[in-house]
């Protein structure tokens, strides 16, 4: 269970929350309420007041690289630091997960500068499962797909939550995707986070 206790950054509101195992938060809000930043301050990412627990041990008392290997932040738009795609994954890529992602199946060997927008997001998703987080902390994980290749990804998602006893957090501006994926919803706004009812 990841839990939240007046996580305060910038000048937004402390936030409070609580996601179970197994559960998918959403998040919505207009471009620029912070949904993003929360996410990077759940991440220790960004400075940040307040405290993040997950299982009970808080963010605070290990490393950064060990809580972010449990707690992993997918940005919209994923980065890359090596030459080549293969080289950002610890294991080989099950040639199933690259099939329902509509990827090809050499793409682990190719030159990072040869992928699309939606190529770079899908494997980063991949690249993210890889580490076997415990927290998906999602930022808009199929702004850049269309609609089969969002459903795909959707779909893996909801299947590693559910198999893993992980949970998530994820931000969307799609309110379908939202009803589709999540349990509970929040909107981001006016620099404080409230529950959607309803």
């Amino acid at each position: 269970m990841l839990k939240v206790e007046g996580l305060a950054f910038l000048d937004w509101e402390p936030v409070s929350l609580q996601v179970k195992t197994g559960e998918v938060l959403c998040v919505e809000g207009a471009s620029g309420t912070g949904k993003s930043l929360l996410l990077r301050a759940i991440a220790d990412l960004i400075p940040h007041a307040g405290e993040v627990y997950l299982d009970g041990v808080a963010c605070s008392d290990i490393s950064p690289t060990q809580w972010r290997r449990s707690v992993s932040f997918l940005s919209a738009e994923a980065l890359w630091w090596e030459d080549t795609v293969g080289a950002h994954f610890l294991e080989p890529v099950p040639a199933e997960r690259l099939q329902r992602l509509a990827l090809a199946a050499d793409c682990l060997g190719w030159e990072v500068t040869r992928l699309s927008m939606g190529e770079r997001q899908r494997l980063g998703l991949l690249r993210m499962l890889d580490r076997q987080p415990r927290v998906l902390l999602l930022d808009e994980p199929t702004s850049n797909l269309d609609a089969a290749s969002s459903q795909a990804v959707e779909d893996l998602l909801l299947e590693y939550i559910k198999s893993t006893n992980a949970c998530a957090l994820w931000v969307t501006h799609d309110h379908s995707q939202a009803a589709r994926v999540g349990g509970r919803r929040l909107r981001m706004q006016g620099r404080r986070l409230q529950e959607v009812l309803g």
